[in-house]
């Protein structure tokens, strides 16, 4: 499939205000509510899922506009990057991850408008292309954070705070 400027810039956009307008909603608990994962993964937070929304972001950004990877992160496997993202901004404020989130988005329409127009339809990519602006955020925007905040809130105790309870 070839792709257009619009059309993928058009879809950047309508995923980052999706996934904005949550942050925005997002209760000083509900950074730290937890993601669904399996236990042999790190322990992510809402905070820790939009901090890895944002990494990946920022990185195919970064591919798009001909730079390299950091030197720290130069032949590093994906789980290894995962894990050095999630060390770097899990003791952070949210109000950082959050401003970095919305930093990184500037910087992506920035790095889409500076391409030529041909170059988006060059070549043949997949119709998701480039995922991390959107396929990406989407799959952990509705199973990571938009999961943790459907997931009735636990007390200190273990039980159910009296306005989650389902009757």
């Amino acid at each position: 499939m070839r792709h257009s400027r619009k059309e993928v810039t058009s879809r950047t956009q309508r995923e980052y205000q999706r996934l904005d307008r949550l942050v925005k909603r997002l209760k000083a608990a509900d950074w730290r509510r937890r993601v669904p994962r399996p236990e042999s993964k790190d322990p992510w937070t809402i905070k820790d899922a939009l901090a890895h929304i944002t990494y990946w972001k920022e990185h195919s950004a970064r591919v798009l506009s001909g730079k390299r990877r950091p030197p720290e992160l130069r032949g590093l496997e994906v789980t290894q990057i995962n894990a050095l993202i999630y060390r770097h901004w899990r003791n952070r404020r949210p109000a950082d991850v959050a401003a970095w989130h919305r930093r990184v988005q500037a910087d992506v329409i920035e790095t889409l408008k500076a391409r030529p127009d041909d170059w988006f339809g060059q070549r043949e990519r997949g119709p998701g292309w480039p995922g991390d602006f959107d396929g990406h955020s989407v799959w952990h925007r509705v199973r990571d954070i938009e999961a943790a905040l459907s997931t009735p809130r636990a007390a200190p105790e273990g039980r159910l705070f009296k306005k989650d309870r389902l009757n």
